[in-house]
């Protein structure tokens, strides 16, 4: 119940920052369902592995997927989709918690969640990065075999 309450929660959140940034309101149901698999995704696996850095990176292959294949469906730029779903996975938390600590003069906490945010945005931009490779590679074969 709860899952299900945070998934609602990530839809919302997503339409939410569509909204306010004026994007097309043909896009902002599709944006919010990939924030909403984002978030879905991230809590499946966290709970099954206990990792938040798989789970960052599990969810944002699977928002990177989305991404790609909307904006071929609906004709419009990737970044549509992508910006708006990975959303949800902004470490937020760890990097007030990183300066929160350092305002406290507590170094090893500092430290500690300075480099879970690290490791968190390295998780997001390996997904997407690897999820436009595999795009670009696909589009590239189709181009030679025509």
């Amino acid at each position: 119940m709860v899952a299900a309450i945070q998934v609602a929660g990530s839809f919302m959140a997503v339409l939410s920052f569509g909204l306010v940034l004026e994007m097309p309101r043909k896009y902002l149901g599709w944006s919010g369902l990939t924030g909403g698999v984002c978030w879905l995704v991230y809590l499946l696996v966290k709970a099954g592995t206990g990792s938040m850095i798989l789970g960052a990176f599990l969810s944002s292959l699977s928002v990177a997927l989305m991404g790609h294949l909307f904006a071929r469906i609906f004709r419009a730029p990737v970044s549509v989709f992508l910006v708006p779903g990975i959303l949800p996975l902004v470490p937020g938390t760890s990097i007030y918690n990183s300066v929160y600590y350092v305002i406290r003069n507590s170094r090893e906490e500092s430290m500690y969640y300075l480099v879970e945010t690290l490791q968190i945005a390295g998780a997001i931009a390996l997904a997407v990065f690897l999820m436009d490779s595999v795009f670009k590679l696909v589009g590239k074969k189709k181009r030679i075999k025509v």
